[in-house]
């Protein structure tokens, strides 16, 4: 499953970005709206420019008192993240998480995003295997009594 191209992961994507004026309230409810972590932060070009994620609004807005509703995208977004390619193997875009401790990478190409792959969509199919093991374990474990 480690094999398998990022491209397959995000291809059904929406892909859910910001410009750097954006407020960190407005941004909350971005991600809250689409279910995600996460939010691709572009410049007037397109281009990546930086990414926001929950644990931004945590740590870097909440924890520091700021007002998210006066707070920019532009103050507390992590610049010029590490990108990874849609070609390369979802078990590299793990790699690059557990090795630099965080959940999400945006998938960019020409300096574009294209999709974002994050640890909940790599591990996909190995997480719907293991709630299915649970669930089994826990349907035998009834009729065992």
């Amino acid at each position: 499953m480690a094999a398998r191209p990022i491209s397959t992961v995000i291809k059904h994507q929406q892909l859910l970005v910001a410009v750097a004026k954006t407020s960190v309230s407005e941004a909350a409810r971005l991600m809250e709206k689409h279910k995600v972590g996460a939010v691709m932060v572009v410049d007037a070009r397109g281009q990546l420019s930086g990414i926001f994620t929950e644990r931004d609004a945590l740590f870097r807005v909440l924890a520091a008192g700021r007002d998210p509703a006066t707070t920019l995208l532009s103050a507390v977004m992590t610049k010029k993240p590490q990108t990874i390619p849609p070609d390369r193997p979802v078990g590299h875009a793990l790699h690059m998480m557990y090795e630099n401790g965080f959940r999400h990478v945006p998938v960019v190409e020409n300096g574009r995003p294209v999709g974002m792959i994050s640890a909940r969509d790599a591990l996909g199919p190995e997480l719907q295997e293991f709630e299915s093991e649970v669930q089994r374990r826990q349907r035998i474990g009834e009729i065992l009594g």
